[in-house]
This record gives C-alpha cells, structure tokens and sequence, in this order.
C-alpha cells in the first residue's frame, strides 16, 4: 500500500532504552518460565535465584541511567506513544519497587528455617501446590523434596506490573498493569508451606475483593471516557479544566457531563485506596498478611503500597487538579479513619502479622495526609515515606519468619514473651523496626512522618495532622507493648526458638535496619532526591 493511503497503520513508536526496566523485569520473568519447562528440577533452585537477582538488579541499573540521563527532570516525557510517563516520580518509585523486590528475593529463596524433609531443604512455600492439602500427592512431593521454583518468575511478573502501575499515563494502562500486578500476588497467596487451609482462603479472599475493586475501576474508567472522550491523562485533566474544545459528534451527549466526572473519579479513586489498604476498603489486609506466606506477606505490604500509591499521585495531580475542592474533603475523610482505625483496632490484636496488617492501614492514612497537601513538598514527603516504610515492613516480616515453633511460624503475640532473653539480637533487630514504626526520632519513620505532617500542614490542612500526631500516639502503645513482651517479661518453657537464618535472609534484615538508621540519622539527602523527582510531567 502507498504511504499516505487512507488505510495504512502507523508503526507504534516505543522508546524502548526509556522502558528498559520494566522490559528487563518482564523479559526475566519469561525466562523463569522456560527454566521451569526445560531445566531439570535439582538445578531450577540456583538458577531462578540467580536469574531473578541479576534481572532486579540489572533494571536497577537502567533507573539509575535514566535518572542520570536527565530523564527524571529535564527529559521527562509521555513515552510508549502516550502510555506511559517517564518523569521524576516513575523512576524513583520504580528504584524503590526494584530495591525492594531484590531484598524480597532473599527472603523467598530461604531455605534453612524449616527442618529438613527427607534430607532436603525446603522453603517457605507449598512442595506441590496444585495438589490438595493433606492429600497423597502433597505428601509424595514433601517426601521426594519437591520445591515450589516457580515462585521467582510470579514474583517478576508482580514487579513488571508493578512498575509500570505509577508510570501510567492513561487509564487503560492502569488497569491492564493493575491485573498484571495483582493476579501474581493472588497465587503467591495460596502457596504457603505451612497451614495450607489458611493460606488458600487468605488467597480466595484476596482474589474476590480485588475483583471488586478492579471492577469498580474498570467502570470508572468507563465513565471517565464518557465524560472526555479520552482516556489519557492530559486529554481528561483538560476537558475538566477547559472543557470540551472539539466534541467527538459520538459522545456528544455525554461529554463535559459532570456526574460522569464526579462518579467515574470516585469509582477509580476506590480502586486504588483498595490496594493501598485504606479504610473503608481495607478489609482484605489482616486475613491476606496473616494466611499469606511471610516472605510474601512482606513483599506485598511493602512493593504493593508503593506501586499503589504513585498510581494515586498521578491520578490526583494530574487528571484531577481540577477537581481538588472536590476530592480533597473526601480524601481527608478517609485520612482520619484510615490512621484512628488502624491504630486503635490494631491494639485488640493476638497475631504479630494481624497486628502488622492493622499498622499498614494506619501508614496508609498517614501517607494520605502527604497525598493531600496537593502541593510538591507533599509529593516529595510521599516518595520519602514510601521508601523509608517499605525497608522497615520487609524487615519486620523477615524476622517474624525467624521465631518458630513445632507448628512453623509462632506468630501468636503471647509466644514471644521473653524473646529478648532467648535471642537478644533477633529481638532488639525487631525493636528497632518497632520504633520506626511508631515514628521515634532518630529512625527513618521519624523522618517519614515528619516530612508528610509538615507537607500538610504548610497546605492548610493543620487539624489532619493533629488527628495524625493523635493516632501516632495510640499506635507507639501497641508497638511498645510488644517491645516491653518480648524484653520484660519471662520466657514460657515451652516457648519458641529463634531459627538461625542462612545469609539470604540475614542481609534482608540487615539491610532493613541500614535503611531504618541511615534515613533517620541522615535523611536530608534522601530527602533532598524525593524533591528533585518530585515534579510529574503532564
């Protein structure tokens, strides 16, 4: 056909050197997935380990060459033909996912905590998940000391979504790179070791809320395109601010129509506060951390949130400025009852992991107050906190995996009681990640809540950060709770005992605590790069 004929199809045109961390994550996952097919089992171990570690790593790299390309300041752009924005905030949430992930790698792959099966190390996850629990062929896999190798390549696809979700430039991409993101996690979920049950209704569960929440997303999207005959972030931020400049004659009828606006911004909005794990659509959060496997409980609370909460950023500052005196009383709304809620619901908790859950969703509120200072300091104090949380949550869930009993992790709070007398160092390690939790000077969460409450203070929204500080107050209660536990009161006979971990799980911890002090004793760099990366491109 000629050039210029009425019904040729331009080529796309993909910057791929720009979306090089998210091909390298998704290419690897690939990868992963022929190593399961034609790499004989006793080899698939070292190999996926090896693969993923180097991928992450590898697409670390490529953020760091794009942010010193000038790609997150100067050369930020829309790229992927519009579908995704290469600016300062994508590429420091997507080297916070990547670090993340690769500290998250180490705890997946560990495997010394459990005893040996029939001579073989195991892992954290199912020998054969597909069969059922209790049944002869779980027990012929346990026996033949099958493990679950696939779990590195789920994990590559999660981060692929992941990436892509805060760099998401229209409202197709969002969604497509929220499947992406969560479909892995929902199987992650179900492959626990251990208490088998627990994990798959933990996975069933998580699987049929999400469904919701994308559902609701899907139709806000929908709405969205109504209204502006667009699903691009720019096309949508100027309908609401300019209005329709040419009306498409097929949507006509609906466009600049402000209920479709007002509905469709709301249902998009209640998809992503699902997957931060603010109230009032938190409910899947404490049944998900406690029936998932640890390693992946970790990863989720930590990559999930800051994957989640860039999509909201984008979302509010750059499709919904225009919207701000609407969604703004709301957003406050969900700030207050996501930090009380979490924080005084968290108190009546018996399981460290529920008890973490509830954490979680007070955090959420506490970041929600950096997301609604609607200003750069807010952005900026948002991608801080992010990334000094998620360290200190991949931390937390590391050394829960350490204090074991006969049954496997003794996550009940009242067995550990006198741990710091058992195991002083693994105890005074989860203290440390206690305190940044609750926000005590000198630890990164300090910092973190620091930054977000003078970000929405300085916007006017003062009586937000004193419900903050309040709710900072009732959650230091049950953080120090656990630490008078486990250091002031003596160890049962029958208490657990703290394994000891190979390498790969002791360099999680340790890095977690490198984070937690570094970005407590000396934020002011950190802080002074979340400034610089925090301008989106429109």
């Amino acid at each position: 056909m000629a050039d210029g004929a009425p019904g040729k199809i331009p080529a796309p045109h993909i910057e791929y050197a720009q979306l090089s961390p998210t091909l390298i994550v998704l290419g690897a996952a690939v990868v992963g997935i022929v190593i399961e097919a034609f790499v004989p089992r006793r080899h698939r171990y070292y190999s996926q380990l090896l693969l993923t570690v180097v991928a992450l790593a590898a697409a670390f790299a490529a953020v760091i060459g794009l942010a010193a390309g000038g790609f997150g300041s100067a050369k930020a752009h829309i790229a992927a033909m519009g579908a995704l924005a290469v600016d300062g905030p994508a590429l420091f949430l997507q080297g916070t996912i990547l670090l993340v992930s690769l500290v998250a790698v180490f705890t997946f792959a560990e495997r010394r905590l459990d005893p040996a099966a029939h001579g073989k190390h195991v892992d954290s996850f199912a020998a054969q998940p597909a069969a059922v629990p209790g049944g002869a062929a779980e027990q012929a896999a346990v026996k033949a000391g099958f493990t679950t190798t696939e779990v590195f390549p789920i994990l590559l696809f999660a981060v692929g979504g992941m990436l892509v979700f805060p760099a998401a430039n229209d409202l197709l991409t969002l969604f497509i790179a929220l499947e992406v993101f969560s479909l892995p996690l929902y199987i992650l979920c179900a492959l626990a070791r251990r208490q088998r049950l627990l994990s798959q209704e933990a996975a069933v569960k998580y699987f049929l809320l999400g469904a919701f929440s994308s559902a609701f997303l899907l139709f806000g999207v929908a709405l969205l395109y109504g209204y502006a005959g667009t699903v691009t972030y720019a096309g949508i931020a100027e309908v609401i601010s300019d209005g329709a400049k040419q009306i498409d004659p097929a949507l006509a009828g609906t466009m600049g129509n402000d209920a479709l606006l007002l509905i469709g911004a709301a249902l998009v909005l209640m998809g992503l506060l699902f997957k931060v794990g603010a109230v009032p659509f938190h409910m899947w959060t404490p049944d998900v951390y406690q029936g998932a496997p640890t390693p992946v409980t970790g990863f989720m609370a930590a990559a999930t949130k800051v994957a989640a909460f860039g999509a909201l950023l984008r979302l509010l500052y750059v499709v919904l400025p225009g919207l701000r005196w609407d969604w703004q009383p709301v957003m406050w709304g969900v700030a207050i009852i996501t930090m009380l809620g979490g924080a005084i619901v968290a108190i009546t908790q018996t399981d460290i992991k529920r008890l973490l859950a509830y954490s979680s969703i007070a955090h959420a509120g506490f970041i929600l107050a950096g997301v609604i200072a609607t200003s750069e300091e807010g952005i900026s104090s948002v991608l801080f906190y992010l990334a000094a949380y998620s360290f200190v949550t991949l931390g937390a869930f590391a050394v829960v995996t350490l204090v074991r009993d006969a049954g496997g992790e003794a996550t009940q709070l009242s067995k550990w009681a006198g741990l710091g007398r058992r195991s002083p160092l693994v105890a005074a390690v989860f203290a440390v990640f206690l305190l940044a939790f609750a926000g005590i000077p000198l630890t990164s969460g300090f910092a973190g809540k620091f930054a977000v409450f003078k970000a929405a203070a300085q916007s006017g929204a003062g009586w937000l950060v004193v419900v903050g500080v309040l709710s900072s107050a009732i959650a230091a209660f049950f953080y120090i709770r656990v630490i008078v536990l486990m250091f002031f009161q003596e160890p049962k006979a029958d208490g657990p005992t703290v394994a000891v971990p190979s390498p790969l799980t002791t360099t999680a911890i340790a890095i977690g605590v490198a984070v937690t002090l570094v970005l407590g004793l000396a934020p002011q760099y950190f802080l002074d790069l979340a400034g610089q990366a925090g301008v989106f491109v429109r």
